[in-house]
């Protein structure tokens, strides 16, 4: 996807929700990605840049927003063409964890949806700026956020239910992705501490 910087800076400026999930922004200064809704002072433009995906920006270095959830914004429109392909494996990724189990890979994923694995990487490059491998971390970090806010269950079954192998690589990869621990987030989550 070209992002068309003038006409996301203005729906940016406007919090325009016609564009909600059509793009991310990533916020230099703060190192956070959100929706172009997202209800915060906006930052100065010069701090900031437009991403095609929350992969995108994860993949960038961008922690998610804890007030906006870019976890819950909407995927783009359908869309012509080989991206038809990529949302097709997006959905395979997100919704059934095609990238999670033992033996899941992405040459398997591509054979799914009908086209070699090095092509689908490419498509995932083209349109959402982040490998399949990239995008089902980002599903996999999202389904565990998601376990963590809205249940009690011990971190070892979050990680488990949410498509990761092991506790450890849960850990590892929650602190690299909000530069802080599953029970920090959990925390910061909680009804009493509002």
């Amino acid at each position: 996807m070209v992002l068309d910087d003038a006409l996301y800076e203005q729906a940016w400026l406007a919090r325009d929700p016609a564009f909600d999930g059509r793009f991310f922004i990533g916020v230099r200064s703060t190192g956070v990605y959100c929706r172009c809704v997202c209800p915060v002072r906006l930052p100065y433009r010069r701090n900031i840049e437009f991403l095609p995906s929350a992969a995108a920006a994860e993949a960038a270095g961008f922690r998610p927003c804890l007030r906006c959830r870019p976890e819950s914004a909407p995927f783009c429109p359908a869309w012509k063409g080989s991206l038809a392909t990529v949302e097709k494996a997006a959905r395979m990724i997100t919704e059934e964890g095609a990238l999670d189990g033992d033996g899941a890979t992405v040459e398997a994923l591509a054979v799914r949806v009908g086209v070699g694995s090095r092509h689908l990487s490419r498509l995932f490059d083209k349109y959402l700026g982040a490998s399949p491998s990239q995008v089902a971390q980002t599903a996999r970090v999202q389904r565990a956020k998601r376990l963590l806010n809205e249940t009690d269950l011990p971190m070892t079954e979050i990680a488990l239910q949410a498509g990761f192998r092991s506790l450890r690589r849960f850990n590892a990869v929650f602190l690299e992705v909000y530069r802080r621990p599953p029970t920090a987030i959990r925390r910061a989550l909680s009804p009493r501490n509002s």
